[in-house]
């Protein structure tokens, strides 16, 4: 465990029920122009008019800037902040999943044309922030609203990697349950284990420290308690409040301590094969919490302790019991646990070792050492 380590978040937070009422007194005074990155399929769901008719209703003039994909490389984050800068915006609001509000996020410290998003893949501290940002998640999962990362593809490399700034931390988030509630299961479940892998994978961390750990646990508690409830019943919207709440804890964790194993060899799955990155969390999560076990099993078992009521039985038995936990949520929600539908084969290991090796910014946090050969022999399970 690190003898320093620092809390770093963003600066207001609103959370429960009517939550997104708060943004006029977050806009009320002193905006110009907000820029709202979102998605078209939110505005089809109607996600986005209530955020827009109070903006309207304060007289302030906005934009729409969508457009994103799912899993944007850095061209396409660079086309949205290059539309973002012509638009001279002085506030943004990012309402959507990860991808968008960490587009947004680099908007926030990429509004000169000093620099760009590939220039912040050599040097990610090039750029400080120069608009004020507010984070409305639409998803459960990626705890983007309450990090300095932004994850973006390199198609050269065939692999997705994070751009860590803290001057990207938002100014604002608002989480309000009821703007997850008409996800589609799949990408509820998606989103839902990538805050799982989150928590567990920042509470077993070489990086680890009391304040992640009370960050990781609550997320954990929150998660475990909730996560099939709200991927499976549009109505339970305490479940889904919950797992909002349970995501954004894991994202503070991530910010104080760090991702391991499961999303550094997800990252080439993401990069190259362009699967969901909750679902690439997902197929790996298993297979590296098993790997990991000898070096963890102590720290597991705590986990078993914080959330089930019976506290009996060996740190063996405790920890094998949550790697079976974690193993079967995958399972009840019918996310893929294989890479075969996506025509990956043995002859594509190579490649996948050769990037998930380069994500050595995650994989020092592992505490079992990932060897070239210990992560082919991961990958193979999964094929």
């Amino acid at each position: 465990m690190l003898r320093d380590y620092s809390l770093k978040m963003p600066k207001n937070i609103y959370a429960g029920e009517h939550a997104l009422e708060r943004l006029e007194n977050i806009i009320n005074e002193g905006v110009n122009k907000i820029a709202i990155f979102t998605s078209d399929g939110l505005i089809n769901l109607g996600l986005v008019e209530n955020s827009i008719q109070i903006i309207k209703k304060l007289g302030i003039d906005y934009t729409l800037i969508t457009g994103i994909p799912p899993e944007p490389n850095y061209h396409d984050a660079q086309a949205a902040i290059d539309t973002f800068k012509k638009e001279q915006a002085d506030f943004i609001i990012a309402l959507g999943g990860g991808s968008i509000m960490d587009v947004a996020k680099l908007a926030s410290i990429l509004s000169t044309d000093e620099y760009t998003v590939k220039d912040l893949l050599d040097d990610p501290l090039l750029a400080k922030k120069q608009i004020p940002t507010l984070m409305i998640p639409t998803t459960a999962g990626t705890g983007a609203e309450a990090t300095p990362n932004a994850i973006v593809g390199v198609p050269e490399k065939d692999l997705k990697i994070g751009i860590v700034n803290d001057d990207m931390i938002a100014d604002y988030v608002i989480l309000d349950g009821r703007l997850t509630q008409n996800l589609p299961k799949d990408i509820a479940a998606a989103t839902g284990v990538d805050a799982l892998c989150h928590a567990i994978e920042c509470y077993t961390s070489e990086k680890a420290n009391p304040i992640s750990n009370m960050f990781a646990l609550e997320a954990l508690d929150l998660i475990l308690d909730n996560i099939v409830e709200a991927c499976t019943n549009k109505e339970a919207l305490k479940a889904k409040s919950n797992m909002l709440l349970g995501a954004f804890y894991g994202g503070v964790a991530i910010t104080a301590s760090g991702t391991t194993a499961v999303h550094a060899l997800s990252y080439p799955l993401g990069g190259k094969y362009h699967i969901a990155h909750g679902v690439s969390n997902a197929i790996l999560l298993t297979p590296v919490m098993k790997f990991n076990e000898p070096y963890i099993k102590e720290l597991l078992a705590e986990v078993y302790d914080r959330i089930e009521q019976d506290n009996g039985g060996s740190i063996d038995e405790k920890s094998a019991h949550i790697i079976r936990k974690l193993e079967e949520i995958v399972k009840v929600l019918e996310i893929p646990t294989s890479l075969k539908q996506y025509e990956i084969t043995e002859a594509d290991v190579d490649g996948l070792v050769s990037a998930g090796m380069e994500v050595t910014r995650l994989l020092v946090n592992n505490k079992r050492e990932v060897t070239p050969e210990d992560a082919r022999k991961i990958y193979l399970e999964v094929i």
